[in-house]
């Protein structure tokens, strides 16, 4: 029992907060039974798209001037981009022919990173390298 809030006084409301509870149980329990019927490949190749998608927004890609974007954040987007490289390096063999596309996708956003920091690392000590060796 979660005592950090206190009860609810009114029963509606409370009614209101199990049901919707119990539907998000039931959604998540569908969620479940459908990626139980999709193959490794596919959920490795999504992973890799939301990390890709979201360090290239940490990044600030996806506006005109990446340098100027609101949501430019070099920490966060070090830990999705070393993230993502040891999820590449750890399923290359299940990538089949687009492995290649996929390395070419995170140097992309691993040079990015090192054009968007002030002080760049050393080769070989930025994000992911420790998993992909230096990128230049």
């Amino acid at each position: 029992m979660n005592t950090d809030h206190p009860a609810s006084t009114d029963p509606a409301a409370d009614a209101t907060a199990e049901s919707s509870l119990e539907d998000h149980l039931d959604a998540r329990e569908v969620e479940i039974v459908e990626l139980a019927d999709v193959p490794a490949q596919e959920i490795i190749f999504r992973s890799i798209v939301v990390l890709m998608s979201a360090a290239a927004e940490k990044l600030g890609l996806s506006d005109d001037d990446p340098t100027a974007s609101p949501h430019l954040d070099l920490d966060e987007s070090r830990k999705l981009i070393t993230s993502l490289a040891g999820l590449v390096t750890g399923s290359a063999e299940y990538l089949g022919p687009q492995a290649s596309v996929v390395r070419d996708g995170l140097q992309g956003l691993q040079r990015a990173f090192r054009e968007a920091s002030a002080f760049p690392d050393e080769p070989g000590e930025g994000p992911g390298e420790k998993f992909t060796g230096p990128v230049y």
